[in-house]
């Protein structure tokens, strides 16, 4: 397609998508298609009405619609799964193509709102108040601004981008008239010829009258200054230009010299502040690095409404297994993100810290391993008050106190592993033998050598996290259940919990072996096995809710069916996470070869 029809239809797809919510608002459609506002009226030979007490209890056991339903879920995959992850990284790298899978996305989004709109008039509602009709229109019209604000970001910067080009073209023109006029005056040896802002005082030949940028022409020949050296310069400087106005043609001005594009050149740079452009900026930047985590709130949102799950008092086991498993699905992401590299600039990455010369305020950021005793922490200190809330009021059970129980390790646990992290408790805990014998660190020869520190303490070696997992692991896979299936389904993330913290203290040997010397990742294989234990351990978390394992057991389904179904899932969102990262990498590799506008120009990624 020619780059000026691709934006001429983004263009319009971007302003239209932004008004397809109003649209539809009014109906039953929303991204999951699987909810209703008001039941729907009967029609001449209506479909069957369902009671609440005999009728199906989900979407996946009601007859009828199953393909509208399907080729919904089959649309908001390839969406919220495949192309939206591929457009934040194309957005996080600055890549002209941001756009463009954007609108891809939003094209999709749209057909499964229409599809799920057409399967909620032909359903009851089954699931009232689901969080997933809320969420979804939140996420749509949150994306749908993104891409508006790219659209806008992108005629603010080709227009600073033309104006700043104008700007150094008179500049430059005016220099080569400088130039050229000095070396005329220095063959000739005419030093009668002054400058207009000369007062007649130091006109020598290296005097800074002469080096002004302010000319007073007063040569009658014109054709001895330097025509061929002035040709060459502007031949370089159009070939300069042309660059850059390839680069702007490439970074997202399709409808170059056409009247869209020249009308949108001309309204919108004067329609937004400075100010404005830059809470837009700011705004753009929360939605690159929110959109993920909430499109996987709305998958799940999905699958629980889906199944019928979660409703009543169960709500509250639903919510505290999926909290936590989805927990321990994103330490999984990140721990894979981290063995990527996506977190060196941190030091995260299993890498030397770079210094702030080089990463700027990047390099005050605490360790890895502080943040992950702080959210431990931080899940004990809140989690104490939750354990007994699906039965407030009533009795404490010894189930109660077990949970409260774990709770409190992880608040204790927390607090250690960031007291370990802390680089002043450490000099504290030095000071036995710093004061012991001060005089004898001035000696030269062995002595010296041995107060030096040793090569560990620039690695983060803290174990508390892990250990902190372990035990949860341990404690959760011998858990009394009130069923075999439930038992074999928390003791299968249970065992994978442990194996995350085996894989990290391996990760910690190897490193306390041989520290890392470099900037660059390290890439310890042990924590590749540590991410797929924490996202596949994570999954089968969620999964070992009450509701979910009562259905499992309904459909006669053992705890070896989903734990074979996660690791071939878990196995897949690996190397798709690898595939999104790598591309990435191509789009900064390719962005710094070509010169391509700034969409974050206040905002740094």
């Amino acid at each position: 397609m020619h780059p000026r029809v691709e934006l001429y239809v983004s263009s319009v797809v971007v302003l239209l998508l932004e008004a397809l919510p109003l649209a539809t608002a009014h109906g039953h459609g929303e991204p999951s298609g699987m909810d209703v506002d008001m039941p729907p009226a009967p029609m001449a030979g209506s479909s069957p009405t369902f009671n609440s007490s005999t009728g199906p209890q989900s979407y996946f056991e009601l007859p009828g619609g199953s393909n509208l339903i399907y080729t919904h879920i089959v649309l908001m995959t390839i969406a919220w799964f495949f192309v939206l992850p591929v457009a934040v990284m194309l957005s996080l790298a600055r890549s002209h193509l941001t756009l463009l899978v954007q609108t891809v996305f939003l094209i999709l989004n749209a057909s499964g709102l229409l599809v799920g709109t057409a399967y909620n008039a032909r359903t009851p509602d089954l699931y009232p108040n689901n969080l997933h009709h809320k969420l979804g229109w939140v996420i749509t019209w949150m994306v749908s601004a993104q891409a508006l604000v790219g659209l806008l970001n992108l005629y603010t910067g080709r227009f600073k981008q033309e104006e700043s080009g104008f700007v150094e073209r008179q500049a430059f023109m005016l220099s080569i008239d400088v130039m050229a006029e000095r070396q005329r005056l220095n063959e000739e040896g005419h030093d009668s010829y002054r400058y207009s802002i000369d007062s007649g005082q130091g006109t020598e030949r290296e005097s800074s009258s002469l080096r002004s940028h302010s000319l007073s022409p007063t040569d009658e020949h014109p054709e001895r200054q330097l025509p061929s050296y002035r040709a060459k310069l502007e031949a370089g400087h159009e070939a300069d230009e042309e660059t850059v106005v390839d680069g702007s043609r490439e970074s997202g001005g399709f409808l170059q010299n056409s009247a869209v594009d020249r009308f949108l050149l001309r309204k919108v740079p004067g329609m937004l502040s400075t100010r404005v452009l830059r809470v837009l900026n700011a705004f753009y930047a929360v939605v690159d690095r929110a959109v993920l985590p909430l499109a996987f709130v709305l998958f799940v949102t999905g699958a629980v409404t889906f199944a019928g799950i979660m409703q009543g008092i169960n709500v509250f086991n639903g919510l505290a297994h999926f909290i936590k498993g989805g927990i321990f699905f994103w330490y999984g992401i990140l721990t894979l993100g981290r063995w990527m590299g996506c977190f060196a600039d941190f030091g995260w990455a299993w890498n030397t810290k770079p210094p702030r010369d080089v990463v700027g305020n990047k390099a005050s950021a605490p360790t890895a391993e502080f943040t992950e005793s702080f959210v431990i922490w931080f899940y004990g200190t809140t989690n104490v008050f939750l354990e007994h809330l699906a039965a407030w009021g009533g009795p404490w059970t010894a189930q109660d106190l077990e949970h409260v129980s774990i709770s409190i390790m992880f608040f204790g646990g927390g607090l250690c592993g960031m007291l370990v992290e802390s680089g002043k408790i450490r000099s504290l805990l030095n000071m036995t033998i710093l004061s012991s014998a001060p005089a004898q660190r001035s000696y030269g020869g062995a002595s010296e050598a041995g107060w030096k520190e040793p090569r560990t303490y620039n690695t983060s070696l803290n174990p508390l996290p892990a250990l902190i997992i372990l035990l949860l692991g341990m404690m959760m896979g011998s858990h009394h259940q009130s069923s075999m299936v439930s038992t074999m389904v928390h003791k299968q993330w249970g065992m994978l919990l442990v194996g995350f913290s085996l894989a990290r203290a391996v990760t910690y040997i190897l490193f306390f072996l041989s520290p890392p010397a470099s900037l660059l990742p390290s890439r310890p294989p042990s924590e590749l096995i540590a991410a797929f234990c924490l996202i596949s351990g994570g999954i089968i978390f969620m999964a070992s809710n009450k509701d979910t394992v009562a259905a499992m057991e309904r459909h006669e389904l053992d705890a070896m069916f989903i734990f074979t179904v996660t690791m071939g899932f878990t196995a897949f969102l690996m190397v798709w996470e690898m595939l999104c990262v790598a591309i990435k990498g191509w789009a900064v590799r390719k962005r710094s070869k070509t010169p391509m506008i700034d969409l974050h120009d206040d905002v740094r990624t």
